[in-house]
């Protein structure tokens, strides 16, 4: 590695003789040159923009052209997959190299800072780094190479950063899905990914998005928020909380739903914290992101076909085989086609406390989006035998929802009841209330209805607590 390391820092010194930085003029040594000799180094030295260049422009330049040569080295060295540590080392000594035959003063924060935009561009997200750091941000959103907005507390805001170019933009977006096995180009222009926090990542190219390439990033924090957690941000009360605790230990079959950034993603995680530790769990994902406390766990994930069209996994044809793999609960990140049908014949065959997630406006919504779903798998059943699955497999449909003010919230939690006829019966244990607005912010309680589910005596004889107090309906 030393003799490598050697080669590495050679090349460096070569290839930055070729080349002069962009800087601010205050941040250069002024010092005497012979004149022939600076005659004959701005004949080796490539055109670049003037030392007058305003300093966060001059530091894109600098920063850009450092980073294409560190891109190229790297690249001829086959050293892009290095382990961050070693990268970092590499960088490392590449600026220090670079400086020092440049002669450009940069004290040890710049120098550091330098090293670590190098190091993100190289590995991470590039530019997008200082807005994954900053914990109100949950979405960021490029809409091009100098169009970028993140959503805040709730609302959306356009941001001064912005990436170099499309290529550049481009080649961050085949990074980031390259790290998890996935392909994107023009062939293959949209793809599903994840980033090493944990965050959902989209992105297209053109000719899917016709005015450049784009990308969606949906982060989760820094931090996995939990249940307390959750109740003392206010998506749900301490009653809810409790109730919801039990359902899980007693293993009842819960559907969540909710729309677009409703958070069903982050609430399926603080339930399943109830799971006992002891009990085998196969998480199934489009896009591995889960993360639980339990120690005995399986992730699968899906994977789009290759350029040739071969190579697909769907999430049914995992949750087929997750069925011969000795669940204990199955946990489906997000139902979106046929693999609903597997999922409900999995509640009905001894796979008690699963759970998943669904798109959906209401709890009645989930069900009918359920049966569509189950339809999709290709099977001519009719309705009334798909309905009678469902409310066979479901115990409650939990939906969650973000309201207007920007707050996710638990809308309600509704039991599932049976067949009146031929509709699907529902009612509601617990939902949230709303009581007016007080500025930009809703103004609400969460309310028991005063309804106890019907598998109360059933959770009491798994000897659970069940106190009654809490379906009790408090008079406003």
């Amino acid at each position: 590695m030393t003799e490598q390391n050697s080669d590495f820092a050679k090349r460096s010194r070569e290839l930055l003789g070729r080349s002069a930085m962009a800087v601010p003029v205050d941040r250069v040594r002024q010092t005497q040159r012979d004149g022939d000799r600076s005659t004959q180094s701005s004949d080796r030295r490539r055109e670049t923009p003037s030392l007058d260049t305003p300093g966060r422009a001059a530091w894109l330049t600098v920063k850009g052209e450092l980073h294409q040569r560190l891109l190229d080295e790297l690249d001829e060295d086959n050293l892009l997959t290095t382990n961050p540590e070693e990268l970092r080392g590499l960088v490392q000594e590449f600026v220090t190299t670079q400086l020092a035959e440049d002669d450009v003063l940069l004290n040890e924060s710049e120098r550091q800072r330098l090293v670590d935009d190098l190091l993100e561009e190289t590995v991470g997200v590039g530019p997008l780094a200082a807005l994954m750091v900053d914990p109100a941000v949950t979405d960021i959103l490029v809409n091009g190479h100098d169009r970028i907005y993140i959503e805040r507390f709730g609302r959306i805001e356009k941001t001064s950063v912005r990436f170099r170019d499309e290529e550049h933009l481009v080649r961050i977006i085949q990074r980031i899905a390259s790290r998890v096995g996935r392909r994107i180009d023009e062939s293959s222009p949209m793809v599903d990914a994840r980033l090493p926090d944990g965050s959902r990542v989209n992105a297209t190219l053109p000719p899917a998005t016709i005015d450049g390439p784009t990308l969606s990033i949906r982060r989760f924090g820094t931090q996995r928020l939990r249940r307390d957690d959750l109740t003392r941000l206010g998506m749900f009360s301490p009653e809810m909380n409790q109730f919801l605790e039990v359902l899980v230990r007693a293993r009842k079959n819960l559907l969540i739903s909710g729309g677009t950034g409703a958070g069903k993603s982050t609430f399926l995680g603080a339930v399943c914290e109830a799971i006992p530790p002891w009990e085998r769990l196969i998480t199934i994902e489009d896009s591995a992101e889960l993360i639980l406390d339990q120690e005995h766990v399986v992730r699968m994930e899906t994977r789009p076909a290759n350029i040739e069209g071969r190579g697909q996994i769907t999430a049914r044809d995992l949750l087929i085989n997750a069925l011969r793999m000795r669940p204990d609960r199955i946990i489906v990140g997000e139902v979106r086609g046929g693999e609903a049908l597997d999922m409900l014949q999995a509640m009905n065959t001894g796979h008690d406390g699963s759970v998943t997630t669904i798109h959906a406006n209401s709890p009645r919504d989930a069900l009918a989006r359920l049966e569509t779903m189950v339809l999709m798998a290709g099977l001519d059943l009719p309705s009334r035998a798909i309905r009678e699955q469902s409310v066979s497999a479901l115990d409650f449909v939990v939906h969650v929802r973000r309201f207007e003010d920007g707050v996710r919230r638990v809308g309600s939690i509704a039991e599932v009841i049976g067949l009146e006829g031929n509709t699907q019966q529902l009612q509601d244990i617990f939902r949230f209330e709303t009581r007016g607005r007080k500025g930009r912010r809703i103004v609400g309680e969460f309310v028991a209805t005063g309804i106890v589910p019907r598998v109360v005596d059933e959770i009491r004889e798994l000897e659970f607590d069940v106190p009654v107090s809490l379906f009790r309906k408090v008079a406003p």
